[in-house]
């Protein structure tokens, strides 16, 4: 009898926390927080490919009278885009991971304001998609990650949740989870890139926000695989040799990339020291008629994210073998602009032309041969093998090709790792730590 005394007010005390609203408050806040970037996230792409499809209409894909209008319409576009993010929605700019990866370092919940909040969740969907509707060469997968990391550290907020870090973690593997529809690949990029510094116990975060986040994507759109269903399996003798080419020289084409942009965008900063807006404006213009120009020489192939050409190469239809090169430089020439877009489709897109070359060369099938050039070169551009090869995996719905795509992969981010010894995200989120870092003694300084 003593002993059941003792455990009733334990089992009293134990209804009381399951009752009490502060500890459901910050739970049933989470989980609305997660839904809400799996549903924000299906918006986000569908206003993104409609504004890609209203592009193509507008200047005619048959390349008729209207072929001239993205000498008007794209440089335009991106003048107004980079004034836009930088006088109302500053912190917006370029793909939005170095930016999520800068929120995690900072300590200072009025520094991570800067870079994740709402009205930025709001003008990153909107300049992304008036970029894609002005043919820019960028994609909606990386500012999903922005987008859900500021969702999520709102949440934080509301629900009275201290571990800012984990949640923005969560946040960004959920928004990568459902922009692609691959789970695994947002818990693989959450420990490999945005947390090179992972922590156990956020675990559960991660997980949870995937599974809700994937749960509401599914709920919208239905089970899919981004680029379809690939059926081509790499024979082990007879295509090894492609397997090598497309890891290394994709690599390397992924760490020019990578240091092409770290120099131009270093090289920007500095020259819009004096006038920043002006300048702004000028590079973006320059680099907006630029685009337009290589999208005209093109044919109209490397305007938008590639998504159409990369799924058509992996589904066995072979690519122009310069494509590579001119969606290299309009992806290039569109990130450097200054303008919001991420490079994850772009990236795929170069991958898959690099491997439709190089299957030509070595004879190959150009499904396959996309499939690698797509893991070499994305692995070098982001340095993140694991994530590479996941995210085409589950992309493509092909696990026949397991080890040939983890090599590609890790051939990709050893050439890299030679070439450029930065990762690119990493490298770019260290500008918005230095920006909180003169904003914070700016504010210190007695005026």
């Amino acid at each position: 009898m003593a002993g059941t005394s003792r455990k009733h007010p334990m089992l009293r005390r134990s209804r009381a926390m399951w009752a009490s609203r502060r500890v459901w408050q910050p739970r049933l806040v989470f989980w609305a927080g997660a839904v809400s970037i799996g549903v924000i996230s299906v918006l986000f792409a569908v206003l993104a490919d409609k504004a890609q499809a209203l592009f193509h209409i507008m200047i005619g894909d048959d390349g008729g009278r209207r072929f001239y209008l993205p000498l008007i319409v794209t440089p335009l576009g991106f003048v107004l885009c980079a004034w836009l993010a930088h006088a109302f929605f500053p912190g917006s700019q370029g793909s939005g991971i170095p930016q999520a990866i800068a929120a995690r370092h900072l300590r200072d919940d009025d520094d991570r304001s800067h870079i994740l909040s709402l009205r930025l969740v709001m003008g990153k969907i909107a300049l992304t998609v008036i970029g894609l509707f002005c043919g820019a060469s960028i994609g909606r997968e990386g500012p999903t990650v922005q987008v859900g990391a500021s969702l999520m550290l709102q949440a934080a907020r509301w629900g009275g949740m201290a571990q800012a870090r984990g949640l923005i973690l969560a946040g960004s593997a959920a928004g990568i989870a459902a922009a692609f529809n691959t789970p695994l690949a947002g818990i693989v990029f959450a420990i490999e890139e945005m947390g090179r510094t992972y922590e156990a116990r956020t675990n559960g975060l991660v997980l949870t926000a995937v599974i809700l986040a994937g749960l509401a994507s599914l709920g919208l759109l239905g089970n899919y695989t981004y680029f379809g269903v690939s059926k081509e399996t790499i024979s082990f003798a007879a295509e090894w040799p492609l397997v090598i080419a497309c890891g290394v020289i994709g690599g390397g084409f992924g760490a020019m990339f990578s240091l092409l942009a770290l120099k131009a965008t270093r090289w920007i900063r500095r020259w819009h020291t004096h006038q920043p807006l002006q300048r702004a404006l000028l590079v973006a213009a320059l680099c907006g008629l630029a685009v337009a120009v290589i999208g005209i020489a093109s044919g109209g192939l490397t305007f938008g994210t590639g998504y159409v050409q990369a799924r058509g190469a992996v589904e066995g239809t072979p690519l122009p073998w310069f494509f590579f090169a001119e969606k290299f430089l309009a992806g290039l020439l569109s990130m450097v602009s200054g303008i919001p877009g991420g490079i994850f489709a772009p990236s795929l897109a170069v991958g898959a032309g690099i491997g439709s070359s190089l299957g030509l060369i070595f004879g190959a099938s150009t499904g396959a041969a996309a499939l690698l050039g797509m893991a070499g070169y994305f692995a070098g551009v982001v340095q993140a093998p694991m994530t590479a090869f996941v995210i085409i995996l589950e992309m493509t719905g092909n696990h026949d090709n397991v080890i040939a795509l983890m090599l590609a992969s890790m051939l990709g981010y050893g050439t890299a790792r030679m070439i450029s010894h930065e990762p690119l995200y990493h490298a770019l989120s260290r500008v918005f730590i230095a920006e909180a870092i003169r904003r914070r003694r700016a504010e210190a300084v007695p005026k």
